[in-house]
């Protein structure tokens, strides 16, 4: 598939899923120098290794919604051969030679665009910005051959991780859902519980519970009750536990991916333990 393609070329293509998925912490999966992966995160690593072959085929391109880009606006990088961007902070210097190079996605990146502008939601693009680790941290795992075309496209919180609005991202989902049809599989990526200052399995009861209301809401085989709970999501038990005020970006992708789902019924896909905390992923389609 050429990178620079848009809407024309996705034709005769089986619908592909929209996925919710935790890419761990840092570089989880790396941290050892042998190339294995710590314990903690097997789990986590083999769920995502495993998020191609459960494809219906094989996609020709990913939109990626990754926590760790927000811009005042839905933004799509159409660079051709992005950089990496090591965004985390104080791990074993082999981690930062890390590499994943898959082509960049242009021509789906302003396709995405184009339908995000349709639907009246603002819209800009850039193509200087590496994939940050939300991107190619899981990606690796589950694409390590690099060998699917990525478009990145951003959250949108007007002041910077702040005030982000659950019901805007879920109507930006639905606006995106036709690229399912058009052989793209959409990701968010994410953490379902993301509270840096809890990390040692002591609310490990709050973390199960607030999973179980997370994933009742993210599964309510009413599309427009689900969106509705999940646009409320802080209405749910110790949902400012989960993910406190100014930290709530990992949770935001799901909504988007929600809203892509369209009528497809969600399916709690994995749920884990790491650093203490419940961990889920979701699938839609």
């Amino acid at each position: 598939m050429e990178s620079g393609v848009g809407a024309a070329y996705f034709d005769s293509m089986k619908r592909q899923p929209a996925l919710y998925i935790p890419h761990g912490g840092g570089p989880c999966f790396f941290l050892n120098p042998d190339g294995s992966c710590p314990p903690m995160w097997i789990a986590m690593r083999d769920y995502l290794a495993g998020l191609i072959p459960s494809l219906p085929e094989r996609p020709r391109a990913i939109l990626l919604i990754s926590a760790h880009w927000i811009e005042p606006r839905f933004t799509v990088h159409t660079g051709e051969k992005p950089e990496l961007l090591f965004d985390y902070y104080g791990f074993p210097a082999h981690t930062y030679d890390l590499r994943w190079d898959a082509p960049g996605a242009p021509g789906l990146a302003r396709h995405a665009a184009g339908l995000l502008s349709a639907a009246g939601l603002e819209t800009s693009e850039e193509s200087a910005r590496g994939w940050d680790h939300g991107v190619f941290v899981p990606m690796r795992v589950a694409l390590p051959d690099a060998d699917i075309p990525v478009a990145q496209l951003s959250l949108q919180a007007p002041r910077g991780n702040i005030d982000f609005d659950a019901a805007l991202h879920i109507a930006a989902g639905k606006a995106l859902a036709p690229l399912r049809d058009e052989g793209v599989l959409i990701v968010g990526s994410g953490m379902s519980f993301h509270n840096m200052r809890v990390r040692d399995g002591s609310i490990q009861q709050i973390a199960d519970e607030f999973d179980a209301a997370l994933a009742d809401a993210a599964t309510d085989p009413d599309p427009e009750q689900r969106n509705a709970r999940l646009a409320h999501w802080t209405g749910l038990p110790h949902a400012r536990i989960a993910h406190p005020p100014h930290g709530e970006e990992h949770l935001i992708p799901l909504m988007m991916v929600a809203g892509a789902g369209g009528d497809d019924r969600g399916v709690h896909d994995f749920r884990g333990h790491v650093i203490g905390w419940t961990v889920s992923a979701f699938r839609y389609g």
